[in-house]
């Protein structure tokens, strides 16, 4: 289970190193609360720092919401949400109740991101 900074760090950095087009990693917990993480600099936000904890509460919210299907579903693996501006990926970490939140350029090829992002999180 991640609690020590060191391996929110890593994670962070690692999905950060994926690609130029990642905007925003952050480590949430499951009341929404931002453990670690931030945005990639010189990027414009498009949403009100109160729009911003809306949407993570949102993202939070829907999460573990979805955890009330597993048992029937099996464990799920991310969930994706793509508008015009971007594209926001939401990752279980394994053994927490944690979950990693993503925003990239919506033109990211997000199948292999996603593949990229699962190897990141099975390794640690």
């Amino acid at each position: 289970m991640l609690a020590d900074p060191a391996e929110f760090y890593t994670v962070y950095n690692s999905i950060m190193n994926l690609d130029d087009k990642v905007r925003f990693v952050t480590i949430l917990d499951k009341d929404g609360v931002i453990l670690f993480g931030g945005q990639r600099e010189g990027i414009q936000n498009y949403l009100s720092e109160d729009d911003q904890k809306k949407s993570i509460k949102h993202v939070t919210d829907a999460w573990f919401n979805r955890k009330q299907f597993s048992s029937g579903l099996g464990e799920g693996k991310y969930a994706m949400a793509e508008y015009e501006k971007v594209k926001r990926f939401t990752f279980p970490l394994k053994n927490s109740n944690h979950i990693v939140y993503i925003t990239t350029e919506p033109d990211v090829d997000h199948y292999s991101f996603v593949e990229d992002v699962l190897k990141i999180i099975e390794s640690i």
